[in-house]
């Protein structure tokens, strides 16, 4: 790790933290859709906001993996899919602003934890390090298909935003698993489902 990573990573932080994000990608949109009332704005921006936040997570995540793999091929694959959830957070963002919602107060405490979990990964090996990506992607596209079916139906751009997300996660897990993931252990894949749900239920409301 050169000081030159550190300085591009905690540039990427900040990045993350203060907003504006920029999506190289055209954000989804998807025909149709109605005026939604109070209550679905509502709905729609908590379960924005914890989609972001997955999103702040995946920043810190891919960094800190990318920062600690001993092959420059993973380093380099890593950096792609930070590249490309950097759309998923300028589309989540632009979204909870169209519903005159916020992000959540506690991404910096969300991006420091996911960043120091990212770190363990990488440096437990590279193909330790690619099972937790499977495991983290498998996770959250199972996050999303959930909120898939939360979401108002008259949420048309949510939803839209929400099915590319869940298809690009699944391709990043496939991805990983190409390159020779190593299974992660039970309880692992079990801690990271209770501190998953920690935080979605948390950044919610907050």
């Amino acid at each position: 790790m050169t000081l030159d990573e550190w300085i591009a990573s905690a540039d990427q932080a900040l990045r993350t933290l203060t907003g504006g994000a920029h999506a190289a990608r055209a954000q989804p949109s998807a025909a149709g859709g109605a005026d939604l009332t109070a209550q679905e704005r509502r709905l729609s921006g908590a379960l924005l906001r914890v989609d972001h936040v997955g999103e702040v997570c995946a920043q810190a995540l891919y960094q800190a993996q990318g920062l600690t793999a001993r092959s420059p091929t993973l380093r380099q694959q890593m950096q792609r899919a930070a590249a490309q959830e950097v759309d998923h957070l300028a589309w989540t963002e632009r979204r909870l602003s169209q519903l005159g919602a916020r992000t959540s107060l506690l991404n910096p405490l969300w991006y420091a934890g996911a960043f120091g979990i990212g770190l363990l990964a990488g440096w437990a090996g590279d193909r330790w390090s690619l099972g937790f990506v499977v495991e983290t992607e498998r996770q959250v596209e199972q996050h999303l298909a959930g909120h898939l079916d939360r979401l108002p139906s008259a949420d048309a751009p949510s939803r839209a935003i929400v099915e590319q997300m869940k298809v690009d996660e699944a391709l990043h897990a496939a991805a990983a698993e190409l390159e020779g993931a190593a299974a992660l252990p039970g309880p692992i894949k079990l801690a990271m489902r209770l501190a998953a749900r920690v935080m979605t239920r948390t950044a919610h409301y907050l």
